[in-house]
């Protein structure tokens, strides 16, 4: 496997819409003159965006997290521009982009580092070939205090790999369970 370049993203980008809507530059400045984290295309990635959409997990009705039997008052939903993930908690979320993942192609998403010098990790899973879809983000807050999350602005940063032979069964082929997902996507079995 080979790192993809800009310059690929680019071309995947624009003429195969693997990214919608995809930003051509690093944007570090919003558009009303604020500094942003940053999102957009990087040297050998991309950044993605969180939405405003998230789940925040609660202890309230004090439910059991079960992957096979997940009970939806585990959290609480919220739309906003600035999500507070309470200490040592957990939130989901989703990217603004909606992403089209090529045959010969895999990413690895990982969490930026100016939300991982705060304790907050991010965790995504790979997208694997032909998979398409907005991408649910898990974020993690490892400290004891309340950490702030900033819609619309950078969380991860999306690496695609190009393998030298193309795989013979894709997501797709599989009719993965996570195929097309729209919005914030809980455990399915």
């Amino acid at each position: 496997m080979s790192v993809c370049s800009d310059s690929w993203i680019r071309r995947m980008a624009t003429e195969y819409r693997m990214i919608e809507p995809f930003e051509d530059n690093q944007v570090r400045i919003s558009e009303n003159g604020t500094p942003t984290i940053s999102y957009g295309l990087s040297s050998y990635g991309y950044d993605l965006r969180v939405s405003n959409e998230f789940k925040v997990f609660t202890n309230v009705f004090n439910t059991v997290v079960d992957p096979k039997a997940f009970d939806q008052k585990s959290f609480v939903d919220i739309t906003t521009d600035v999500c507070i993930i309470p200490p040592n908690s957990f939130a989901l979320a989703r990217s603004v982009e909606y992403f089209r993942i090529p045959r010969d192609i895999l990413t690895i998403c990982l969490g930026k580092s100016t939300y991982a010098r705060c304790g907050i990790i991010v965790n995504v899973t790979p997208f694997e070939p032909e998979w398409e879809g907005h991408v649910t983000l898990e974020i993690s807050n490892t400290t004891p205090l309340p950490a702030k999350i900033y819609a619309g602005e950078g969380l991860a940063q999306v690496i695609f790999l190009r393998a030298e032979e193309t795989c013979s069964i894709s997501y797709k082929d599989r009719k993965g369970k996570y195929m097309g997902q729209t919005g914030i996507t809980i455990p399915r079995i």
